[in-house]
């Protein structure tokens, strides 16, 4: 797939951005011109791609080069500088930073729910928060079939989903007990310990990611009625977002037959038979595509509520994946 197409990446020699390449290789990228790019002081380095090195190259040198797609990994404030220049030499551009996400112009996209958002001749498409994918994507047919009046979502997040900072604090902590504070991401220690956070605080007490979850799950259900209320946590898992998700729906609703919408719903996954221990875990999820739902259970305390848990690899499926499945789209309507 891709023969004759030219792609980079920006922002490839980050956690993210080194998914992206391999899923772009997975996916049968191979026969494409897939090009690397990243800051200045990565230039000159080279990454594997598929049997043979990409040597990173500038952002402005990739915008010269005139790809046909852009994927971004490369922060807000690198994407709101980059992407319209790449707009401008007719560039698609794939964003996976929070810089366009809430942009009334721009389509949030998780292909299988919305892609129908992106009209001819976009040229920026923002790829959501690793958390909104997930739940968003297991609850999209369930929100068809009997509306969703309320969400409430607690969220297990891997330490991945800071970025290699969080990484590299949870392998110090693991093997010497304590990290260097020169070296610490986390005001406090992850290892063996739970963070009640994600980003940044604000002044009503919620976090950047909390807001993040509720906006932009309104925008991709196209609901902004939609009433959410999130919590997001930090937890000692390398890979692999957990979220416990509470459902109210307008209608009643039957059990099985959610079970059978979810088992139905592209990209879905159903584990749930609790008696022999089978449901979702983080670890079972890493290096997976799908997202993997169970411990789906009727909320005995509010009438049409629904408990659900919701793993899914969010660099994967929560990042990189997404956003090469959006250019898989985009790529097949042209055909």
């Amino acid at each position: 797939m891709g023969e004759g197409l030219k792609i980079v990446v920006v922002g490839a020699t980050g956690l993210v951005g080194g998914v992206m390449l391999r899923v772009l290789e997975e996916r049968g990228f191979g026969a494409a011109t897939v090009m690397a790019a990243a800051s200045q002081r990565s230039v000159g380095r080279q990454i594997d791609f598929g049997g043979r090195h990409l040597v990173v190259m500038s952002v402005e040198d990739a915008i010269a080069a005139r790809p046909d797609y852009a994927i971004f990994s490369a922060g807000a404030a690198a994407s709101r500088q980059y992407a319209p220049l790449f707009s401008a030499v007719g560039t698609v551009v794939i964003d996976n930073s929070s810089a366009w996400r809430m942009d009334d112009k721009v389509p949030l996209v998780v292909p299988e729910v919305n892609m129908d958002a992106v009209s001819d001749g976009c040229r920026i498409i923002a790829n959501p928060n690793c958390s909104t994918i997930q739940m968003v994507l297991a609850l999209s047919g369930l929100h068809r079939r009997y509306g969703i009046r309320r969400i409430v979502v607690s969220t297990y997040q891997s330490v991945t989903g800071s970025g290699q900072r969080g990484l590299s604090q949870l392998y110090a902590e693991e093997k010497d007990g304590v990290c260097p504070a020169s070296q610490m991401f986390y005001t406090h220690a992850i290892h063996r310990n739970v963070l009640p956070y994600g980003g940044d605080f604000l002044d009503d007490g919620y976090t950047t990611e909390e807001v993040k979850l509720v906006n932009e799950t309104r925008k991709i259900l196209d609901d902004a009625s939609l009433a959410v209320s999130a919590t997001v946590a930090r937890v000692p898992v390398v890979g692999g977002h957990s979220e416990s998700v509470n459902v109210e729906f307008k209608t009643e609703y039957d059990t099985n037959e959610v079970c059978d919408i979810l088992a139905s719903t592209d990209g879905v996954v159903v584990v749930d038979a609790p008696l022999r221990n089978e449901y979702p875990m983080p670890i079972d999820a890493q290096g997976r595509d799908e997202v993997f739902v169970g411990r789906i259970r009727r909320d005995p305390s509010q009438p049409c509520s629904l408990n659900l848990w919701v793993v899914a690899d969010n660099l994967r499926k929560g990042a990189a994946t997404n956003a090469v499945q959006i250019m898989q789209r985009l790529i097949q309507r042209a055909l």
